[in-house]
């Protein structure tokens, strides 16, 4: 083969590479916090605790035109967690449940990104609590995404067995099941003004 017909071979094989490449335009998000939050509910016999982490950080980047290439890793600072009663709060931060001292951080970080249906999509990540990791599935679903800012929001329960936390009470026995809520608001970032 001649050095002009390699050179013609490879220009015709580019094209075609590059229609077996979905093209992937992964960008950052940032979080409104002021309009973001994750919760919590855990029953019991007598109540139902109500509560909300107050610092979290998350790392998000979305495609919305390849959700599959999407990426999303939280990081929740599990002594901000808050029920709204002290006397809980610090015991659910002791040993009994989530042992803050020994293990500060909770963390999600996703390996996949299914869009399941118009505006729904599946997040597939490893969830970390008390050092154990499960591989866990959130549903999202984008209340609205335009012009590369939106509000996306789920729920899903986890069992508070499979991580460790395993305190009951016989007077007032504690369900396994705990249901998590989150709610964001993103958008790219805004390009910094010119000077």
């Amino acid at each position: 083969m001649t050095k002009s017909s390699r050179f013609l071979a490879g220009a015709m094989l580019v094209p075609v590479l590059m229609a077996a490449r979905p093209f992937v335009d992964v960008k950052p998000h940032v979080i409104d916090k002021n309009h973001s939050q994750i919760n919590f509910i855990a029953d019991s016999r007598l109540l139902s605790a109500h509560g909300f982490f107050g610092k979290w950080d998350a790392d998000v980047k979305l495609d919305a035109t390849n959700w599959a290439a999407s990426t999303v890793s939280i990081s929740i600072d599990a002594t901000s967690l808050n029920t709204r009663v002290d006397m809980r709060d610090n015991h659910l931060r002791s040993p009994d449940f989530f042992d803050v001292a020994k293990f500060p951080t909770i963390t999600f970080k996703s390996v996949s990104v299914t869009k399941v249906a118009e505006g729904k999509l599946d997040i597939a990540g490893d969830l970390t609590i008390r050092g154990v990791t499960k591989r866990i599935v959130v549903p999202a679903t984008a209340v609205f995404y335009e012009k590369g800012a939106g509000r996306f929001r789920g729920q899903f329960a986890i069992n508070r067995k499979d991580y460790g936390v395993a305190y009951d009470s016989s007077v007032n026995p504690i369900e396994n099941e705990v249901q998590v809520q989150w709610d964001m608001a993103i958008s790219e970032p805004k390009p910094a003004a010119a000077k």
